[in-house]
């Protein structure tokens, strides 16, 4: 993009933050495995919605998370990690992105201060360049919806080596607007949010104020238990999990959330908690005992940890009933696929 129209760009969406209108509209948040992506968007919407790990490739599925404030509504997609798909799990999610990108009013490109520019930063870049850019006739990219740039994790690097790192990562996007923050340290969040508003159009309220996002309670609930295990297992088991929540039974049918199809024993349970039934699967029987642990070690530490998140998600004390299953080489088979809600 030539400097007079980015400078031009920067006017148009500086106007469009300062003025009174409510704007609403979507913007997909993407990068590749690890960049800090479902950081962000809860520390933006101010409660856990997406699952982060120090796993790469954690998210599975375009979670929109909806941040709510009196001038503006921003759903924010957090998309699977963009990479090179080895299985056919690996081309769905890429597909996700790709539909999610389609669908927005704006993307946000998240790249980490604290590492380089690399293959998979340029691949992202060169696929975005293919779908919404041109080059003018004086040879520029120009952008046909706002590119942000956010630079992720910058608590990691010193002043002078984070204004140098943002003059690279200018140079290397030629971005709409570019953006530094640290999610964690909750270090320029504000104005990451203001960058979104000035980014999308003005429109009417599409969610009621207190959504903040569009998951039902089943598929949150798997997404937590996902979490958890993401960070008490082993390296090799990440990709072969998968985590289906096959029902919760409440206490009583006055109970919110509830279930089209509970039976008559739900409502009689002498505990008066729901009780949730969930599927935990693995692509081979030898990855069973990792899961469970010794002693179903694993099992009682993720009800712990879940145990109030949970909770509060159903709207009264519940117990989880974890089950471990196989699905062998789940990830290759698109009908398993499919079964697992990844279709």
């Amino acid at each position: 993009m030539t400097e007079d129209a980015r400078q031009n760009t920067g006017e148009e969406l500086e106007r469009a933050g300062s003025d009174q209108t409510f704007r609403s509209g979507f913007i997909a948040v993407v990068g590749r495995p690890n960049v800090g992506k479902s950081t962000l968007i809860n520390s933006l919407v101010g409660k856990q919605v997406a699952i982060t790990s120090s796993k790469p490739e954690t998210t599975r599925k375009a979670i929109r998370a909806i941040v709510t404030r009196d001038d503006c509504q921003l759903v924010l997609v957090d998309t699977p990690g963009i990479h090179r798909p080895r299985t056919v799990l690996g081309k769905r999610l890429n597909d996700i992105v790709d539909e999610s990108l389609a669908d927005s009013d704006a993307i946000a490109f998240l790249l980490p201060a604290n590492q380089e520019i690399g293959p998979g930063d340029r691949r992202i870049l060169s696929r975005l360049r293919q779908q919404f850019s041109y080059k003018d006739q004086s040879g520029q990219w120009q952008w046909r919806k706002p590119l942000i740039g956010v630079i992720t994790k910058i608590d990691y690097l010193k002043k002078n080596d984070l204004v140098n790192k943002i003059i690279e990562i200018d140079q290397f996007g030629h971005f709409t607007q570019l953006v530094p923050v640290s999610a964690l340290q909750s270090d320029n969040v504000d104005e990451v949010l203001r960058v979104f508003r000035q980014a999308v159009p003005e429109g009417p309220l599409m969610y009621p104020v207190e959504q903040i996002s569009e998951e039902p309670p089943k598929e949150t609930i798997a997404e937590l238990i996902r979490g958890v295990f993401l960070e008490e297992l082993d390296d090799e088991l990440p990709h072969s999990l998968a985590v289906v929540v096959d029902s919760i039974e409440y206490p009583d049918s006055d109970d919110r959330g509830q279930d089209e199809d509970q039976t008559a024993d739900s409502y009689r349970q002498a505990d008066h908690k729901a009780l949730v039934h969930v599927s935990v699967y693995v692509e081979r029987n030898s990855q069973k005992p990792i899961i469970i642990g010794h002693n179903a070690e694993h099992l009682v530490r993720v009800k712990k940890k879940l145990r109030t998140p949970v909770n509060r998600i159903v709207g009264c004390k519940s117990t989880l009933d974890l089950h471990v299953k196989v699905s062998k080489s789940w990830q290759s088979d698109p009908k398993k696929i499919q079964r697992l809600g990844f279709m």
